[in-house]
């Protein structure tokens, strides 16, 4: 088997977020499988409830400074980065003073969901993109944890087809349970546009209708090369639309070392 590249991409990485079955298996996935001799880079949103200090976050300034416009609003691209020592595994974070530094998480302190969380997500992953760009660094795998993720396959195979960093690059999406409460503002497929992603690409988004959890990960589908069942409980609407599009599907596994073994197994398969 070859020793592939593993790019992870997820919403929460514990410790520097609450433990959840995502921030978990995102904290220890990547670890396990670089263990298995595979290259990992691992990324995150810089939240505001992060603190920095306390986790050793520091600036990278040769990959900070982009600036990526959304919505036709300029935003400034900063990279941090911090070590799990006991992992040997850095994480990297995408931060923006508007989208992260004065926020909480996805939700807000008294739990209440930001009405501009897809224009953070395209943000957190168009981002990722061109940090990997600047890494030089070429994923042969790009693994999404957590709806905040859901429109990097889209992006990916879309926005970012004829990269040389990921054109050949294959995507697999985690489900698992989790949702949201608030649909994507109505203009998503707008905000989506940018070089690489066209007319074709907006109608396809405009064509799901209402942008709401469901639909979301559906997009995420039918964009992706492999799905995993990333909790026991998965919405049994999500896990069907997959299995009639005939995707390569991973069944849930609860222990991390099996998981690994699985993973790698995927990774290779797709």
């Amino acid at each position: 088997m070859s020793q592939k590249k593993i790019l992870y991409i997820s919403q929460e990485i514990y410790p520097y977020v609450d433990e959840t079955q995502i921030s978990n298996t995102s904290r220890y996935l990547p670890q396990a499988i670089q263990e298995k001799g595979m290259e990992i880079r691992a990324f995150m949103p810089k939240y505001g409830s992060i603190n920095e200090r306390r986790n050793q976050l520091h600036e990278v300034i040769r990959l900070s400074g982009m600036n990526l416009i959304i919505d036709d609003s300029d935003n400034s691209l900063i990279i941090k980065v911090a070590s799990i020592q006991a992992a040997r595994m850095q994480v990297y974070f995408i931060d923006n003073e508007d989208y992260f530094q004065n926020r909480e998480t996805l939700v807000d302190k008294n739990n209440e969901e930001y009405d501009d969380n897809d224009e953070r997500s395209i943000f957190f992953i168009r981002g990722v993109m061109e940090t990997i760009k600047k890494l030089r660094w070429v994923p042969d795998i790009i693994h999404c944890h957590g709806w905040f993720s859901a429109l990097a396959p889209l992006i990916v195979k879309k926005g970012y087809a004829d990269d040389p960093c990921f054109k050949n690059a294959k995507v697999v999406c985690s489900l698992y349970d989790e949702s949201f409460s608030k649909p994507f503002d109505q203009k998503i497929a707008d905000k989506l546009r940018f070089e690489g992603i066209g007319n074709s690409e907006i109608e396809l988004v405009k064509d799901r209708g209402l942008m709401d959890y469901t639909n979301l990960m559906k997009l995420a589908i039918d964009f992706s090369d492999g799905i995993v069942q990333g909790s026991e409980k998965v919405d049994s609407e999500i896990v069907k639309y997959a299995q009639d599009k005939k995707i390569e599907l991973l069944p849930f596994q609860s222990d991390i070392d099996k998981l690994a073994e699985d993973m790698e197994l995927f990774y290779n398969k797709i």
